[in-house]
């Protein structure tokens, strides 16, 4: 039985037999205000089969109807399979025929051994399940105003959750939508919103889309409009949220974002936006940071931010904004073949949003390309060195793989790879390929070699050599600098050396040296600071590189490879560049070199290669420095994961006191209500732990410790309390107080995470109960709960858990829904418990149990992350 996967190869034969002309979909929706509480809805798990169960029975989910039409063209008479997940199928009727629902209807899917040559029509009528798990149609209370919010989330396979369909990318089709709604409603999907007749919502029919990228947003959502202005043309634009949070909801900021976006990008795509309209929706409970629906893109509603935020957040929710405004064009308008080629989708998408705010006239954020090195190249370098690393360009062999393929390569190295694509081919010359291959393909599907195709056309360059090594192979190059200088400071020689080391146990493939473009940046002392005096730019081949161009010069006090971040690669400091480097990190003039320094710092400190105590005292002496907030918090999170994993334990104590007496003595220090201020408040809230530190904390939450210019506001509380919560400093009283001052979904979701930190026993098993066992429990809340029940400083409290962890993983994974499933894996393995009995545990697990790929996925990179934090805690030691 094939459950809810699909192989490539089924889908290959499908696409081959049919083609899809158009779906006509009637929704009725009108009963979904029944139920009550934000927790109803079911898991989202395996469809039924049958027609078994009924809307009423006792226990079942929250239904819908859905009422299917769909025309397609077959070039021969045969059978295939519609796809379906639903708890209830009424009919089924093809070409006239009423099939027998009981026969042709088993795990998610519809078989069709009636399709004849040409013409054919389907008409699938069933009632389908209203979601908690942000997959399908998921059905949200708000706990302000007890009403209830509707959205879908299609990608990769969830289409079929709400309506039968061919659920392929390559399938597209045109889809006409009826939806019947409550009265007083607001119904949102990809063509413009009509005016309702009787509360029934008919929407024209769409352009050629995937299943994936049509939606469906329903609810008593509050809503502001404007209008795109450009080349003659205007897109109506709108801005949606639940009206509890329409007071934070910054419109005029968003829609500046969103219409920088369509300047650049119709200037550099020469495409117009190819749709009628563009919403974007502010959604409860989604699991992503946001999804590319057709003129109808949803958003996590964590970004209509409630509280104080520093820049780095609006810097983060812009990215979001204009990546998803990317997608109209890239993934949606041309779409990829099948899920090998996501990455086109994805890494595009991230470049082009990054350069958007690097480069767009007017940008609050000219400095993007700073946050990128820093936080996205990091997730990248992390995620290829983990057993499950893969080519950029992955073997997708069914849904299964996909869906754990949403990660720092598909994200992240690929948009550092078509940015080094970029640097090799010429800026003009990649746009204009890009521009030709919008209008070679518009509303089709491509491969790679199609991207190619255009970009070789444009830029006379061959690129199969390039994609050969960058895009078709795994792992990760170092550089280091060899430099030969005289008794007189000059440089005798100098060498750019590349290694390709072993990829990790488990990997598929081999390691292997790559052509690189990058800049060679050299920095001396010019006033106290430190100024780039000389840069060349060069291409890297080999294991080693000779650099005759610098020859002669004064060795500088730092040599930087891979200046501008122009390529993907670890890069090494020379010794004394790394003694520098400890003593002036903060002196550069630019952030984009400080973002490269501290990157290749933290990058040593997770290899083993810089001791976790020195990591620790490059970040105190130089962070005082750092302009950039968004690297400032990015150091606050990796020092703390340092000093939580990587740190020899017995020093470990000492390292997290020094952290969190630093944090409160830079919390006063800083200028009153600066980014930065509002930064250390939530470091020391995150890492209190002394008497007088957890004093304050006590303090700033009830009003009797104050700071200049610093506000604790709503979330401030929260991460406040949490801490306090967890150092058994507050319990459910405090708890159950600050609720009822933010009785919100938010709210709901900080007091559970609260509960689950508290450090008792109980506490510990009321968490892991509620999530492994409470399948009405909803995905927020779920993540929240997982969020405190893990606390690195309650060890000994979690230590039982290791076993039971992988005594109940694999039946939660056959269980549960793959979001669900996917987010209790990763989050309840024991990552606290770094010794090798986790590692001989976890080996043990896998030989056992033989999970299935996706899973054994998720365990063997969490299993790489403690082998690598015992590599690190031995550095660490020996430091000593």
């Amino acid at each position: 039985m094939p459950g809810t996967n699909l192989t490539r190869q089924e889908a290959q034969e499908r696409a081959e037999l049919i083609s899809v002309d158009r779906y006509q979909i009637a929704l009725d929706i009108s009963g979904a205000p029944q139920g009550g509480t934000s927790s109803s809805g079911s898991d989202g798990s395996t469809g039924a089969t049958g027609s078994a169960g009924s809307a009423g029975s006792a226990g079942a989910s929250p239904r819908f109807g859905s009422r299917t039409t769909v025309h397609f063209t077959a070039r021969t008479a045969g059978a295939t399979f519609i796809d379906l997940i639903a708890p209830e199928v009424e009919e089924v009727v093809l070409n006239g025929t009423a099939l027998d629902p009981a026969e042709v209807f088993a795990d998610s899917r519809i078989a069709l051994p009636g399709v004849v040559e040409g013409a054919n029509e389907l008409l699938v009528v069933a009632r389908c399940a209203y979601t908690n798990t942000g997959e399908g149609l998921h059905r949200f209370v708000d706990p302000v105003d007890q009403q209830t919010y509707l959205y879908t989330q299609f990608e990769v396979p969830d289409a079929r959750r709400v309506f039968a369909c061919f659920e392929q990318p390559d399938l597209k089709a045109t889809f006409e939508f009826t939806v019947t709604a409550p009265e007083g409603w607001t119904v949102i999907s990809n063509s413009p919103t009509p005016e309702p007749v009787d509360n029934v919502w008919h929407f024209e029919p769409t352009p050629r889309l995937s299943t994936y990228v049509t939606a469906l947003v329903a609810g008593p959502y509050h809503a502001v409009h404007d209008t795109w202005e450009g080349e003659g043309r205007s897109v109506p634009l709108g801005l949606y949220c639940r009206p509890s949070l329409a007071e934070h909801l910054d419109a005029e900021a968003l829609f500046a974002v969103t219409k920088q976006g369509f300047d650049w990008f119709e200037e550099q795509f020469d495409y117009p936006y190819p749709f009628a309209k563009y919403d974007q929706l502010f959604v409860p409970e989604f699991n992503a940071g946001a999804m590319e629906n057709a003129g109808a893109v949803t958003i996590r509603d964590q970004y209509v931010f409630r509280s104080k935020m520093t820049d780095a957040a609006y810097e983060a929710r812009a990215e979001t904004i204009l990546h998803e405004l990317a997608h109209m064009w890239f993934g949606d308008l041309v779409t990829m073949e099948w899920w090998n080629d996501l990455w086109l989708n994805e890494s595009f998408a991230t470049y082009t949003s990054i350069a958007c705010q690097a480069q767009a006239p007017g940008s609050r954020w000219p400095h993007a390309w700073t946050g990128f090195a820093n936080q996205m190249k990091t997730w990248a370098y992390r995620q290829d060195q983990l057993p499950s690393t893969h080519p950029i360009m992955a073997d997708i062999t069914d849904l299964d793989d996909v869906l754990v393929n949403f990660d720092g390569i598909t994200y992240a190295k690929g948009a550092s790879v078509l940015k080094q694509l970029v640097a090799y081919v010429g800026a003009d010359e990649f746009f204009q390929g890009v521009r030709t291959y919008f209008k070679r393909h518009a509303w089709g599907n491509t491969r790679l070699a199609d991207l190619l195709a255009a970009l070789e056309e444009t830029s006379g360059r061959d690129l199969t050599s390039w994609s050969r090594a960058w895009l078709e192979t795994a792992g990760i190059n170092i550089l280091r600098p060899e430099i030969d200088v005289d008794a007189d400071g000059v440089i005798t020689r100098f060498v750019i050396r590349q290694e390709a080391p072993p990829l990790p146990a488990g990997a598929k493939g081999t390691s292997t040296l790559r052509p690189h473009r990058i800049a060679v940046g050299l920095y001396d002392p010019v006033d106290e600071a430190l100024v780039r005096t000389h840069r060349i730019e060069l291409d890297v081949t080999g294991e080693e590189t000779e650099v005759p161009e610098l020859v002669g010069r004064p060795r500088p006090a730092i040599v930087l490879l891979n200046d501008d971040d122009l390529s993907y690669a670890k890069v090494r400091l020379d010794p004394e560049s790394t003694a520098q480097v400890t003593r002036r990190v903060g002196d550069f003039t630019e952030s984009l070199p400080r973002a490269l320094c501290w990157a290749s710092a933290w990058d040593m400190t997770r290899d083993g290669e810089l001791a976790t105590r020195d990591y620790l005292a490059l970040v105190l002496n130089g962070i005082g420095k750092e302009s950039d907030i968004g690297v400032v918090q990015s150091l606050h999170r990796q020092v703390r994961l340092a000093l939580d994993l990587y740190a020899a334990p017995e020093w470990r104590e000492e390292g997290l006191a020094r952290w969190s007496a630093a944090a409160l003595e830079r919390l006063r220090a800083a200028e009153p209500g600066s980014d930065h201020q509002l930064a250390w408040a939530r470091a020391l809230a995150a890492s209190a732990r002394s008497d007088a530190e957890l004093d304050v904390l006590a303090g700033l939450l009830d009003g009797e410790v104050t700071i200049d210019g610093l506000d604790v506001d709503t979330e401030l509380r929260w991460a406040l309390l949490r801490r306090l919560v967890a150092t058994g400093r507050a319990d459910e009283p405090a708890i159950e107080a600050e609720l009822r001052r933010d009785p919100t979904s938010a709210g709901e979701e900080h007091a559970a995470a609260a509960r689950a930190a508290r450090p008792t026993a109980e506490a510990k098993a009321a968490a892991w109960d509620a999530v492994v066992n409470d399948e009405s429990l909803p995905n927020a809340v779920r993540e929240a709960t997982i969020g405190g029940f893990v606390q690195t400083d309650q060890r000994e409290l979690l230590a039982p858990y290791r076993d039971r962890y992988f005594e109940v993983i694999a039946d939660v994974w056959e269980r549960r829904s793959h979001e669900a499933g996917q987010g209790i894996a990763l989050g309840f393995y024991p990552t606290t418990q770094v010794a090798q009995e986790t590692l001989d545990a976890t080996d043990a697990w896998l030989e056992a149990a033989k999970p299935s790929a996706a899973l054994r996925r998720l365990v063997t990179e969490s299993r790489a992350g403690v082998e690598r934090a015992l590599r690190a805690q031995a550095a660490d030691e020996a430091a000593a």
